[in-house]
């Protein structure tokens, strides 16, 4: 189970990403994509091509921690184009299958 506190930072990577990465790979992306980000205990979001499988990765004070999930159906809703940072509803609604985009829209009336 992922837990994310309510002040957590969460940075999206804008671009699909091999899931063959693990904490090596992952860390090198973030070096260049978040400098001087990786031990802030942020948590980094990661995407591949067809948007069905996600990897987080994040410091924990004593180590990286990967969190990985595969969707048996469907796809993550993510527009690669959009912002790189996430507040923790987003993600949320994110890995429930809910567009953040729309649901704010339909709040705004």
């Amino acid at each position: 189970m992922l837990v994310i506190p309510g002040n957590a930072q969460l940075f999206i990577c804008n671009h699909p990403v091999s899931m063959r990465k693990s904490f090596d790979g992952l860390s090198a992306v973030i070096e260049n994509l978040f400098p001087g980000e990786i031990f802030s205990g942020a948590f980094f979001i990661f995407l591949n091509k067809q948007k069905n499988l996600m990897k987080v990765l994040t410091w924990d004070n004593d180590g990286f921690v990967i969190w990985y999930k595969r969707l048996e159906k469907g796809t993550y809703t993510w527009n690669w184009n959009s912002k790189i940072t996430l507040n923790r509803r987003s993600f949320l609604m994110i890995l429930e299958g809910i567009i953040p985009k729309r649901l704010s829209s339909c709040y705004s009336r």
